[in-house]
C-alpha cells in the first residue's frame, strides 16, 4: 500500500503537468486513503485480514478480502495502536482535506465550480505539497516497517530541506 500511495503522489504530478486538475485532486483522495490502509495493515490488522490481501487473486479470494473496513473504521482501529504523532497527522488531513476531496471524486460543488472557472495556481500548489506530506509519513512508515535504524533521521532532513514543498508541518514531529 505504500508503493500504491507512492504511486499516487507521482500521478497527481504527472496529471498536473498534462493540465488534467481534476483527477490530480482525486487522487489525493485515493493517495491519503492508501496511506491509511497501509497503517492499518500494519499497527491494527490481524494476520488473517492480511493474508487476506495477500491471496493470489481470484474471484473467490477477491470476494474473502471485501470485507475490508471503511476510512472511518481503520482510523478507529489505529487509534492507540498507530503512533500518536502518525495518527493525529491522518486525522488532521481528514478533518480539513476530507470534504473537498469527496467533492471531486462524487461531482459535488468544488469539481464543477474549478472545472468550469479554473484551478488556481495557489490551489495546485498547496496540492502537491498535500501530496508530498502524504509521502513524507509514507516514507516514515517504510523505515518503522524495515526497521531501519540508519535511515531514522532521514525524513527530518528531508523535511527541513525542502520546506517550501511541503505543507506547514512541526519539525520535530519526527525528531
Amino acid at each position: 500500500m505504500c508503493s500504491v500511495a507512492f504511486e499516487h503522489a507521482e500521478s497527481i504530478k504527472v496529471l498536473i503537468a498534462a493540465g488534467n486538475f481534476t483527477s490530480a485532486i482525486g487522487l489525493l483522495r485515493l493517495q491519503y486513503e492508501a496511506f491509511t490502509r497501509a497503517m492499518w495493515l500494519f499497527y491494527a490488522a490481524s494476520d488473517i485480514v492480511v493474508s487476506k490481501l495477500m491471496a493470489d487473486l481470484t474471484q473467490e479470494n477477491a470476494k474473502k478480502a471485501q470485507q475490508l473496513p471503511m476510512l472511518s473504521e481503520m482510523l478507529k482501529k489505529l487509534e492507540g495502536k498507530a503512533p500518536k504523532v502518525a495518527f493525529d497527522q491522518l486525522l488532521e488531513f481528514r478533518e480539513y482535506q476530507w470534504k473537498p476531496l469527496s467533492s471531486y471524486i462524487h461531482g459535488g460543488i468544488h469539481v464543477v465550480q474549478r472545472n468550469g472557472k479554473g484551478y488556481p495556481v495557489p490551489l495546485l500548489s498547496q496540492l502537491i505539497k498535500s501530496s508530498n506530506g502524504v509521502s513524507i509519513m509514507v516514507g516514515m512508515l517504510l523505515i518503522i516497517i524495515a526497521n531501519d535504524i540508519t535511515n531514522s533521521g532521514t525524513i527530518p532532513i528531508i523535511q527541513r530541506e525542502y520546506l517550501d514543498c511541503l505543507p506547514d508541518i512541526k519539525l520535530n514531529t519526527y525528531t
